[in-house]
This record gives C-alpha cells, structure tokens and sequence, in this order.
C-alpha cells in the first residue's frame, strides 16, 4: 500500500492555478460557459468521493460490529468494484481524450498535467492495493471470519488513503480543468 505520506498533500502551486482566480469554483455553476458536459464529469467526481467515502464507512461498521459478515462482504463487492472500474474508466477518457483537448485549448494546462498524470499512476497503485485486499477479505468471509476482520482493517485503511487521495486530486483536477473550460468555451 501506498502511504499517504507520499502521496502530494499540498495544493497545486499557484502558477498552474491562475486561471482560479479569474474563475472560482463558487461562480461555475452561474457561468454562461458551464455547461451539462462539464457538469456531468464533476459529478462524476462527485460519485468517487461518495464511493470512497460508503467504502470506508462500511468497514467501519463492520469492525464495530454494526454489520454483519456476509452483507459486508457483499457491499464491499459491490462498491468496490464500482469505484475501481468507474475510477480506472474515467482516468483512462481523461488521460486520452479530455486532458489533450485541454492540452490544446490552453498550454497552461500542461504546467499541472505531468502532475495529474502521476496522480493517476500513484492512484493505479493505491486501488490495486485495495483491490488485492478486498477481494481477500470476500474470499475469507467465507473461509475464516476471524482472518477477514483483520483484513478488513487493511481494506479501511485502503479507504482511508483513497479517500484523502481522491479529495486532493480531484479537487485538484477541477481546479486546474474547470476554469480553462470556461475560459475557452469548452465542452458545449
């Protein structure tokens, strides 16, 4: 596992941002540039910090004891496997398709990219991480409940740090993406 401490924590710097202050985050919404395309993908967005956040409430609830083994294990399929796949597909459209086009529309884009980019590697590496670890924990719910509750202290410290990860990098992303679109009348 990947831990937090290298992972970037700090903001990005200010140069790779400018375009923020011209566009911030609490004037989007009322923008004329704001359209449904840019608002979808911050959804999208929206939709990972809530599966991060479900994953590492879930195993919280059951090293309280507040839920039981076989339910556990099956949200823990479930929600897990849609923040891993969903995750992987948007980084993948995002790495070929949308950052070029942002690329394109405004080289100042590129200053934050190269960091974007090794977020998205760093991040592969965090969810396989999870992933190796959650597919465990399933697999002894049904073997040894024993041995799965301590695997299910990994999987929350994996939702730990993939929940940290994700509200950096993707307010990050925004930071960096949303003001370039509005400024060039993007996504329309």
């Amino acid at each position: 596992m990947i831990e937090l401490s290298h992972i970037r924590t700090t903001p990005m710097p200010d140069d790779m941002r400018r375009l923020l202050n011209a566009y911030p985050r609490e004037a989007w919404e009322a923008h004329p540039n704001f359209r449904d395309a840019t608002r979808r993908w911050l959804g999208a967005h929206q939709m990972f910090r809530q599966l991060g956040e479900l994953i590492r409430a879930d195993a919280e609830l059951y090293l309280d004891g507040q839920r039981e083994t076989q339910e556990y294990a099956g949200r823990l399929a479930y929600y897990g496997n849609a923040l891993v796949r969903n995750l992987h597909g948007h980084h993948g459209w995002e790495d070929h398709r949308y950052f070029p086009e942002l690329s394109e529309a405004d080289p100042r884009f590129d200053a934050g990219l190269e960091i974007l980019e090794k977020d998205h590697h760093d991040l592969d590496q965090v969810l396989d991480g999870f992933t190796k670890s959650a597919n465990r924990t399933i697999k002894l719910s049904q073997l040894d409940e024993a041995a799965m509750y301590e695997e299910a202290g990994a999987v929350h410290a994996h939702a730990e740090t993939i929940e940290a990860f994700l509200a950096r990098h993707l307010g990050d992303e925004e930071d960096l993406a949303v003001p370039i679109i509005l400024h060039h009348k993007l996504r329309g």
